[in-house]
């Protein structure tokens, strides 16, 4: 399917603003619908994991939610598009290699 016959697509100029606000930017396709993200923050990282030991699904919807930047809705509100992208968005999370040494 090409870009443009996604629901929820954005000019380049709206990708280039959020870039430039945000940092990196993500999209997501998924069942004809796109959306994007930005990655989290550590506000969101505490808040899923507060929550997400006793409902992952909350999590998910909580981590989606607060990465949001724009794209077709549905993909919010549709169970099969929205685990659809719950199955990609762990990716947004980078988590950097760190080196203790005992001095």
């Amino acid at each position: 399917m090409k870009k443009e016959d996604l629901k929820g697509v954005v000019t380049p100029e709206q990708i280039t603003l959020w870039k430039n606000l945000h940092g990196e930017i993500f999209s997501v396709q998924v069942d004809g619908s796109i959306c994007y993200l930005k990655k989290p923050d550590r506000s969101t990282f505490k808040a899923i994991a507060s929550i997400g030991q006793s409902d992952p699904v909350r999590a998910n919807e909580v981590l989606l939610n607060d990465c949001w930047l724009g794209g077709d809705e549905t993909i919010k509100t549709d169970d099969e598009k929205f685990f659809g992208v719950s199955s990609q968005i762990a990716g947004l999370i980078e988590i950097k290699q760190a080196e203790l040494k005992k001095l």
